[in-house]
């Protein structure tokens, strides 16, 4: 396959970068089993990628739940503040991300994540996560009209770089289905590392698709390669 060179790379991380959704799972489960109702993952792939009150909406409809949105997320976040911090490092991120550092390529961050939550993922990570210069955390940032499938975060956070790539000179990586129809409907090329769970026919959208970050080869899309 022959794909378009870039320049800039923007990267999701809950699911991508760390393990965090399935943590985000054991929350949600923990709150569905208190009202006898199973969290599946078809609920799952249905929700990720969105911001904090549009999946609480969601979870609250599909599974009948007797909660407002407020009282979902605040009994969410008591269990995550347990979880997160455990949090680990997905394979081939950090060999991805210090590579595109040492070769001086952009890199941002593009969570649909608060900056409350993503303190908590991050605690045993911070060294990594400093690589990012330019981060986005869609929950909060008031730029962030819409959470993904829109295209609003992946505009927000290019427009962060200094130099405004065009949407065509960036490379999304991305594991939820919402996130890369927001990195297509952004008009930027998609990475997807999806769950294995996940149906492949859900995954058409996706300029490539890999099983692992593991798998990337930089030079496909113009970067410099791994040394050998």
């Amino acid at each position: 396959m022959v794909f378009s060179p870039v320049t800039h790379v923007l990267f999701d991380m809950d699911g991508l970068l760390l393990n965090t959704e399935d943590l985000y799972t054991i929350g949600f489960q923990k709150i569905a089993s208190r009202f006898d109702k199973h969290f599946t993952f078809d609920l799952k792939a249905k929700i990720m990628g969105q911001q904090g009150r549009e999946f609480a909406d969601v979870i609250i409809r599909e599974l009948n739940l007797p909660l407002t949105v407020e009282e979902f997320l605040n009994e969410l976040h008591g269990y995550l503040e347990e979880l997160f911090p455990e949090s680990s490092v997905l394979p081939g991120v950090s060999k991805l991300l210090y590579h595109l550092h040492n070769n001086n390529i952009p890199i941002g961050l593009a969570t649909s994540s608060s900056r409350d939550t993503y303190e908590l993922k991050v605690v045993k990570h911070q060294e990594l996560f400093s690589l990012f210069k330019y981060k986005t955390w869609g929950s909060s940032d008031p730029e962030v009209k819409r959470g993904k499938p829109h295209p609003d975060i992946f505009f927000v956070a290019a427009d962060k770089f200094p130099d405004k790539p065009k949407p065509e000179q960036c490379l999304v990586f991305e594991d939820s289905v919402n996130g890369v129809l927001a990195a297509r409907a952004a008009g930027m090329q998609a990475v997807m590392v999806p769950d294995p769970r996940l149906d492949r026919g859900l995954t058409s959208e996706a300029t490539l698709v890999l099983n692992s970050v593991d798998e990337f080869r930089p030079e496909d899309f113009g970067l410099p390669p791994y040394p050998a």
